[in-house]
């Protein structure tokens, strides 16, 4: 498969975070009807509050964990299954990996992502593309729940 040039990198990695907020918003929607009321992450709370308390750790949650979960789920674990089967079961697998590495409850929404985060890299063949998207939609879910907490919203 050839790999995707700098531009469409960048192009299809920014794009993909707004792809991704409505892919979560679906699947928020989804969880709801299924089971009931949505109640927010937990993930997502407590790194709220860990980053209140030091803020550094912003760095940690929106740039170095999104690059490691990509490095981990979709380069190796993607690329591992996918080499022994095909892509789609390799997705599958390493989707729900990610979402029961979350722990939250949100299977679906974690599986989602992680699903969409595997056909970017296979779209474009470059790792770059996925961590663009997971990087920004972390860093605007951050931000937003920082300026919620803050009472700026």
């Amino acid at each position: 498969m050839p790999k995707a040039s700098f531009p469409k990198i960048i192009v299809y990695g920014v794009l993909g975070i707004f792809v991704a907020l409505i892919l979560q918003s679906l699947a928020v929607m989804l969880e709801t009807v299924l089971f009931g009321e949505s109640s927010p992450s937990e993930n997502t709370q407590n790194i709220v509050q860990m980053i209140l308390e030091a803020p550094a750790f912003i760095l940690a949650t929106t740039i170095a964990g999104p690059i490691m979960e990509e490095f981990v789920f979709r380069r190796s674990i993607l690329g591992i299954i996918s080499r022994y089967s095909n892509f789609w079961v390799g997705a599958v697998i390493s989707s729900l990996l990610f979402a029961f590495a979350h722990n939250d409850g949100h299977l679906l929404i974690y599986f989602f992502l992680g699903f969409f985060f595997s056909l970017e890299y296979k779209v474009t063949g470059r790792i770059w593309t996925s961590m663009i998207t997971h990087v920004g939609m972390n860093t605007l879910v951050i931000i937003v729940q920082l300026a919620v907490q803050k009472g700026m919203i």
